[in-house]
């Protein structure tokens, strides 16, 4: 998966003028960032190995029992079930993104995710600000997963909950293949929350973070 792949020339173009633009009408500094994915999971695919062996084992002991073969012996029945369950389930949780997933699970996703946008709040300086108004967007394409920080000039006026439309919204464009359209839209919501919120631009106020929308394979 090539996090570029998701966003085109123009489509990049698009979201460095959202940026500017929502950032027009409020004090609020917006970093987007995109990964493809938020974590390796080498254990993915050993998991799917066990999980293919016995499903296949289970499968060919029902088999067994229902058709009475016993002449074939044990090595059809045993054996070699477990070795092609084994290698089916390793390779679909190594390359099919859906199985994979599957195969993780929800909550390890959300852990992970989670951490790895906290990691990128700190790796862009969003908290760079002076009066500490920056907001991370993070989105992990292979999780299809979203995840709103601001910092504390921004959630002592916002209440986490207040992102949910937002979020919702991008992960539904990811889910599309619309990444790029959603997160347009989602950076201009943004700007108008923190504008209602009293998020406001102040007189002296300078762009203190690049306009930039931030992709990352790894």
């Amino acid at each position: 998966m090539r996090v570029e792949e998701f966003f085109s020339p123009t489509e990049r173009e698009r979201v460095e003028k959202a940026i500017g633009a929502a950032e027009g009408c409020t004090a609020g500094e917006i970093v987007p960032v995109v990964v493809a994915r938020s974590d390796e999971y080498f254990g993915a695919a050993w998991k799917g190995a066990a999980l293919g062996a016995l499903g296949l084992v289970l499968v060919a002991a029902g088999l067994h029992w229902w058709l009475g073969a016993w002449g074939l012996g044990a090595g059809v029945w045993i054996v070699f079930p477990t070795l092609l369950g084994a290698a089916s389930g390793f390779v679909l949780a190594s390359w099919v993104a859906p199985f994979r997933r599957l195969v993780i699970g929800e909550l390890e996703m959300e852990r992970e995710v989670r951490q790895r946008a906290v990691e990128a709040f700190v790796a862009h300086e969003v908290f760079a600000t002076r009066e500490r108004t920056g907001v991370l967007v993070f989105l992990s394409l292979f999780e299809r997963r979203v995840v709103v920080l601001g910092d504390s000039g921004i959630n002592s006026r916002v209440a986490p909950g207040e992102w949910d439309d937002i979020v919702a919204g991008i992960v539904a464009g990811i889910k599309k293949g619309q990444p790029g359209q959603a997160l347009v839209e989602a950076i201009g919501r943004c700007g108008e929350l923190l504008r209602r919120q009293g998020v406001e631009r102040r007189i002296d106020d300078v762009n203190e973070l690049p306009d930039r929308l931030h992709l990352e394979q790894e």
